[in-house]
């Protein structure tokens, strides 16, 4: 069984097998951890199916993001118990006289977000010594210094987690994989409001531009992987 399973048809799955999709990247030495925009206003500050979330934060995905929290949780740990670096992409605070653009356009209820809703959720938040990386676009790449910093920490694989799949999630994952990193997608680590999208997503991801596997695979690669200084 996959994530897409039952979503995605029989004939499909030919259509990208016949194309040669669907390779393994594998991982590379040095791994990084983005988790993306896992704050408060994507999931809600309690732990609520998705139409009671959304009172709170029209933007929360409710009780599936809080699942993809718990499973970031013991992949976090991984990555500080190995020495590993772990970074955050994040939606800062909006400005609304000077960053609207086209994303207020689009998605209005962005920009009345008060300021509980931008802080990291408590069980996967930073800790000194993470790189916080404030953004305006989907894209963890787009008007950020991420290239920067992974080029420094010497990092050659990407295990990408948080919200949504369908964006930003997924446009960090195919810039990444344009920028030549091996990109690694935990499926229970990434959530979203849609769950077809999500699914969709997860299956167009794997067989273009990411591995996508549960948490415990990438967790038991970790494991193995010698500890850094």
């Amino acid at each position: 069984m996959t994530a897409w399973s039952g979503v995605i048809s029989e004939e499909e799955e030919r259509r990208y097998a016949a194309a040669g999709f669907g390779g393994a990247g594998g991982f590379g030495t040095r791994p990084a951890l983005l988790i993306i925009d896992v704050q408060y206003r994507t999931v809600g500050t309690e732990r609520l199916p998705y139409w009671e979330a959304i009172k709170q934060y029209p933007t929360s995905c409710g009780d599936v993001g809080w699942a993809a929290v718990d499973r970031i949780a013991p992949l976090l740990a991984v990555f500080r118990a190995k020495g590993f670096p772990v970074l955050y992409p994040h939606v800062a605070p909006k400005n609304a006289a000077t960053d609207g653009g086209r994303l207020a356009q689009k998605i209005p209820s962005i920009m009345g977000i008060d300021a509980k809703g931008y802080d990291f959720v408590a069980e996967v938040a930073p800790v000194p010594g993470d790189v916080l990386l404030p953004k305006k676009h989907p894209s963890a790449f787009f008007g950020t210094p991420l290239t920067s910093h992974l080029i420094d920490l010497g990092v050659d694989t990407l295990v990408v987690t948080g919200c949504t799949t369908s964006g930003c999630v997924r446009s960090s994952v195919t810039d990444a994989f344009a920028l030549n990193f091996k990109v690694i997608v935990p499926e229970d680590c990434v959530y979203d409001r849609a769950p077809t999208s999500h699914a969709v997503n997860l299956w167009d991801m794997n067989g273009k531009y990411a591995d996508v596997m549960p948490s415990g695979a990438v967790i038991a690669t970790l494991n193995a992987m010698e500890t850094r200084a």
